[in-house]
């Protein structure tokens, strides 16, 4: 598919499978770093072989994180200057995802709206596969891909009100 508005007549349809991404200790380490995550099954591979996992786990944030990148190399829309995450429902983390394995994620257009001035808003459901035979992960994430909202997003007023919104919900969930 070139243009996101191929997608309208998809609904209920794969549309999308990402290629492989391996999960090295590596990614994982650099994981941990950048979200202070540092639980002994991520990141120490000599007590992880005890685990019932026999080696350690990416974390499953890591792994939901991937989707962007996933997404990105799946689907070159010729339209699309930018796409904005909108939000995830119903994530699941199914099953863990040992160093070493290698994950993809399946795309499922479950809903397409389009919007105003070019723009659509669409949902997939989406299933991050492993090489074990059960998803490791499983979402519904929608994105919001519009040219106004692009321009609106570079005003430096939207990004401000932004920012306080995205301070309060956080001020909301501290003690």
């Amino acid at each position: 598919m070139k243009s996101l508005r191929e997608l309208e007549a998809k609904v209920g349809q794969e549309v999308g499978v990402s290629p492989w991404v391996e999960i090295t200790q590596a990614r994982i380490d650099t994981f941990a770093k950048a979200i202070d995550d540092f639980q002994w099954i991520h990141v120490d591979p000599q007590r992880a072989k005890s685990s019932p996992f026999g080696g350690t786990i990416a974390h499953g944030f890591l792994t939901l994180s991937l989707l962007s990148h996933l997404s990105e190399k799946t689907f070159g829309f010729s339209d699309r200057r930018m796409g904005i995450n909108y939000g995830l429902n119903r994530v699941r983390f199914t099953s863990p995802v040992p160093v070493g394995s290698r994950v993809r994620a399946r795309f499922t257009l479950q809903k397409f709206e389009p919007i105003e001035g070019n723009g659509v808003h669409y949902y997939d459901n989406l299933g991050v596969a492993k090489t074990a035979k059960m998803a490791a992960v499983l979402v519904e994430a929608g994105v919001i891909a519009n040219r106004l909202e692009e321009k609106r997003m570079l005003d430096a007023e939207v990004q401000r009100k932004i920012a306080q919104a995205v301070a309060s919900g956080v001020r909301k969930c501290l003690p």
